[in-house]
């Protein structure tokens, strides 16, 4: 991905990026999105961009596993995450899911991960340390909690699911305080091009909306211009 792109994908909120995917494909019904309410650790913050680097985790009993052997996967946790390809999203499952307790995502781990220049967090799991996470280092959670639990890497580099996306290593990840999406590797290269026609079109009901004097006949107007820029 070049820096325009990214700084694009950066600059525009997920449902955004959702309609210019259908927009790309030339029909409705991309369902490649999260689904339910998330929690996002800094909603006035932008967007996260990234290639998905996956793991799932798992916190409500100790791990079964040798101690040597739960630490081998974490620092292999640790080492894909840092030598993963940039831009980077952390995509972690918490397999306890809906009964998830352990907030892996606190003070120490977002400071890490951002350490390691990725771009953001995206989990099922818990968050804490809200005021103290990394400034500039995005979390997209499935809730708040106080404690980590007994939390332990389980699987690395695995396809996971969050909030009803499935979520595969190495995929296009745009995520922000609506949720997120998968951007289909097959569109990515027109997905700039998507947005901007989508931006244009929308104007065209904005754009009067806002002006002084709109009514229904101006709205009668300018939506049927909005219906022909769509065909």
């Amino acid at each position: 991905m070049d820096d325009t792109l990214l700084a694009l994908l950066r600059s525009v909120d997920t449902p955004t990026v959702c309609n210019a995917i259908e927009v790309a494909q030339g029909k409705r019904g991309f369902n490649g999105f999260t689904r339910g309410t998330m929690l996002c650790s800094d909603p006035e913050g932008g967007a996260m961009v990234g290639y998905a680097v996956t793991a799932k985790i798992s916190a409500l009993a100790p791990p079964e596993e040798p101690a040597d052997v739960i630490r081998a996967r974490r620092m292999a946790y640790y080492k894909a995450m840092a030598e993963g390809p940039k831009p980077s999203v952390a995509v972690v499952e918490d397999v306890d899911f809906p009964n998830c307790i352990g907030a892996y995502w606190g003070e120490v781990n977002t400071t890490v991960h951002k350490g390691f220049g990725m771009s953001g967090a995206l989990t099922n799991g818990v968050m804490r340390d809200l005021g103290d996470l990394a400034p500039g280092f995005p979390v997209v959670a499935g809730s708040v909690g106080p404690s980590h639990g007994f939390v332990h890497v389980t699987e690395l580099d695995t396809p996971v699911q969050i909030f009803g996306l499935t979520v595969n290593p190495g995929d296009l990840v745009h995520a922000d305080r609506h949720g997120a999406l998968v951007i289909p590797a097959d569109i990515v290269g027109q997905i700039a091009a998507a947005i901007q026609k989508m931006q244009d079109t929308e104007h065209l009901v904005l754009g009067p909306a806002r002006e002084e004097g709109f009514d229904f006949a101006k709205f009668e107007a300018a939506w049927a211009a909005f219906e022909k820029a769509r065909t």
